[in-house]
């Protein structure tokens, strides 16, 4: 595609530049794509010589870049700021992204945050100057950046401070060929760069809620893409079966509109709407009823990331993966079933998460 025409789309089309070939190309975790998508870029980011980073004599500032989405942070943002808390005990440890991602950490004291709220519409030209910008905000001699692959950054192409105390995690392209998801890499990938490795984790401020226990905490959000989604009246046999096994089902709403109708219009439909509670608040206080739950049930989304970081057990039923790849980078850990979707009609879903709840010793109504 000559220059002329990625850059117009870029500018003019931006969404469906991003959508189209920018998420396309990324999601691939294919290097060809990769390299291809910094071919891309290019007609707006110059090229520079790559420098390998150094640490500095002493570090007082640790800054880590949010990946943006909520579950990005809580699967691999998270990981890297465990592991510098570990490794630089007595610098500060600062979050550099949105107050949505910083409530994920908000009870965690070590944890400070800088607010910058990246663009997420808008012309490709405008974002890149916000990434400039950031790198005029993340001043001090003493200071390195840790970029877990940030859009704020598009990826690393624009370092945000100086190349020699930048480190950048390249999720696309580090082992390549692994099958492990991306935590595993992003704990691989800090041994190498920084001798300690890291965890995921969540610390919210807790949320004290009612219902009776045991109970399961669900989000059947899709953030907008509807592939994710399981069509018919899926939703409400799924609602259906749990709360015929578990005394409270905790519900997210999300941010309200259409996925908040098409979720209460599903408890309608369940035939457990009495045991069922929504939950219509942040998504930090969501994860902080999830840590508390028994199980969590969702499709592919934050909900699942914070409920393997806070040890609990979760199915999740992964639908529309781009690539057998992408499934597995994106595939929850810790006690997790996952199921493909893609591979089984609605019927055979159900029977895949009715034996998945065998494991959890609930798997026949109270």
């Amino acid at each position: 595609m000559p220059d002329g025409v990625v850059r117009d789309l870029g500018e003019e089309c931006s969404a469906e530049f991003f959508r189209m070939v920018v998420e396309a190309l990324a999601d691939s975790f294919d290097p060809r794509d990769a390299a291809a998508y910094e071919r891309t870029m290019r007609v707006w980011i110059q090229e520079k010589p790559r420098v390998e980073p150094a640490m500095p004599d002493a570090v007082d500032t640790v800054y880590v870049l949010s990946r943006v989405t909520l579950g990005s942070d809580i699967k691999i943002t998270s990981g890297i700021l465990d592991a510098m808390k570990s490794r630089f005990p007595d610098a500060r440890i600062v979050l550099v992204g949105g107050r949505k991602s910083a409530e994920i950490f908000a009870a965690d004291l070590r944890v400070e945050h800088l607010e910058a709220n990246y663009p997420r519409s808008g012309p490709v030209s405008v974002r890149l100057e916000f990434a400039y910008e950031l790198r005029r905000r993340l001043k001090g001699s003493n200071r390195i950046v840790v970029d877990p692959d940030s859009r704020m950054t598009q990826l690393g192409l624009i370092p945000a401070c100086e190349p020699e105390h930048y480190f950048h995690f390249p999720s696309r392209t580090f082992a390549a060929v692994s099958e492990d998801d991306l935590s595993t890499l992003a704990s691989r990938w800090l041994r190498g760069q920084f001798g300690v490795s890291g965890r995921s984790y969540i610390a919210p401020d807790s949320v004290q809620v009612n219902g009776e226990k045991p109970w399961v905490a669900m989000s059947l959000g899709v953030g907008g893409n509807e592939t994710k989604r399981i069509v018919g009246d899926f939703e409400a046999r799924l609602i259906g079966m749990f709360g015929e096994r578990y005394r409270t089902v905790w519900i997210d709403r999300g941010a309200g509109g259409e996925e908040a109708d098409r979720v209460t219009a599903a408890v309608a439909e369940s035939g457990v709407s009495d045991r069922v509670r929504f939950w219509e608040g942040s998504f930090a206080g969501f994860a902080s009823i999830v840590s508390q739950s028994d199980l969590y049930v969702g499709y592919d989304s934050a909900g699942q990331h914070a409920a393997a970081a806070a040890g609990v057990r979760l199915i999740t039923i992964f639908a529309g993966a781009p690539s057998v790849r992408f499934r597995q980078r994106w595939a929850p850990n810790g006690i997790s079933t996952l199921i493909d979707a893609d591979a089984a009609p609605p019927a055979g879903i159900l029977e895949e998460v009715r034996s998945a709840m065998k494991l959890t010793g609930r798997d026949k109504p109270e």
